[in-house]
């Protein structure tokens, strides 16, 4: 909230152009600043500053409203579904309808087993038409691992949907509609962030997706000095927020994606899959990370074809796994092979990896 542009606030105009002058463009901008130095800023009186403290304030302050408000503003948007589609029919039936809108979904995994896969197919998914289960929107794509492949969304569009891009001119449609940017800093990331209200307004971008987070975190903040993780903890807050921000007031699915990490298990009895003392893998950035993200989708190894994937953290839906395949048409899930999860929190079980012997 403290990131909102004071663009949008009602406070007299030529007071935001000349705030705006001097830098000062969120409300965390002007709140940080003294009244006296506010004062000297837009050049009129005390009552004048307090108007504009008081404005500014209202704009970042969330606001309360009862559960009968939340039922009637979703009653008012029958024509919108709350949800995103996968295309992958047990998941979005346990999900009730697909990745939330309005939330922040994370897909956590090892390498290779198709995180950036599922991102492109989401991609080409949202730009689909409506009557199609797509959003009939433009995509911003945020690649840290220029892992991003063009020819490999077009490869996926025309197996997955071979009737509908049938022609040039929408396979063109489809490239133009993913905007891809590429980032390899956590400052250029987050000023990245910053930027994206006018682009997601302009574009009429309806899904935002960073693949991944994960990459420039461990790149740099990967010691172990409390420095080092004080600066991570306040970078993971602060994307978060932004992200989440983002969702809330545009009302679109933010999808990112995670890593794994290494931890030893101390107990037995924490980890019940793991023998005291042994090594596990589980997904990376920590608690509070994990504490940001509304849905979490963890993907994993099964065998040299066979990938799952795992519901293991939703307001809505039960801890359950699903069977997939990675093919030409994108990530296609495997019949009859849906099971609910009754072991102990998925998020603390150890994923599998890819080993000599897959």
């Amino acid at each position: 909230m403290a990131l909102r542009k004071i663009k949008r606030t009602s406070h007299n105009s030529d007071d935001v152009k000349r705030l705006q002058q001097q830098n000062l463009r969120t409300c965390k901008d002007v709140l940080s600043r003294s009244t006296l130095e506010l004062f000297k800023i837009i050049g009129k009186s005390q009552s004048s500053v307090e108007e504009l403290i008081r404005n500014v304030s209202l704009l970042c302050a969330p606001k309360a409203c009862t559960a009968a408000q939340l039922l009637q503003k979703r009653k008012l948007k029958t024509n919108t579904c709350p949800f995103f589609a996968t295309s992958l029919p047990d998941l979005d039936k346990v999900l009730h309808g697909g990745i939330p809108i309005g939330s922040i979904t994370e897909l956590a995994g090892p390498a290779g087993c198709g995180k950036t896969q599922f991102c492109m197919m989401l991609s080409l998914l949202s730009t689909l038409p409506t009557e199609m289960c797509g959003m009939a929107g433009r995509v911003i794509y945020i690649d840290t691992e220029s892992t991003f492949s063009a020819s490999r969304l077009v490869e996926m569009a025309r197996n997955k949907y071979p009737d509908y891009f049938n022609d040039e001119d929408r396979l063109k449609n489809l490239t133009e509609n993913v905007l891809v940017d590429f980032h390899s800093t956590c400052d250029s990331l987050v000023n990245r962030f910053q930027e994206l209200e006018m682009d997601i307004i302009s574009q009429k971008v309806k899904l935002l997706i960073v693949d991944s987070i994960a990459s420039l975190v461990r790149k740099e903040f990967g010691g172990h000095l409390e420095y080092n993780m004080a600066e991570r903890t306040n970078f993971l807050t602060k994307t978060a927020a932004i992200l989440k921000n983002i969702s809330e007031s545009f009302q679109i699915p933010v999808v990112v994606t995670n890593q794994i990490t290494t931890r030893l298990a101390t107990t037995s009895k924490d980890f019940q899959t793991c023998n005291a003392g042994n090594a596990y893998a589980t997904v990376a950035l920590g608690n509070t990370w994990s504490h940001s993200v509304n849905t979490r989708l963890i993907i994993e190894y099964v065998d040299s074809v066979l990938r799952q994937v795992m519901v293991a953290k939703s307001p809505i839906a039960p801890f359950t796994s699903f069977y997939y395949t990675i093919q030409s048409a994108g990530i296609v899930q495997e019949k009859d092979s849906a099971y609910h999860y009754y072991g102990t929190d998925p998020t603390v079980q150890r994923i599998r990896v890819r080993t000599d012997v897959l």
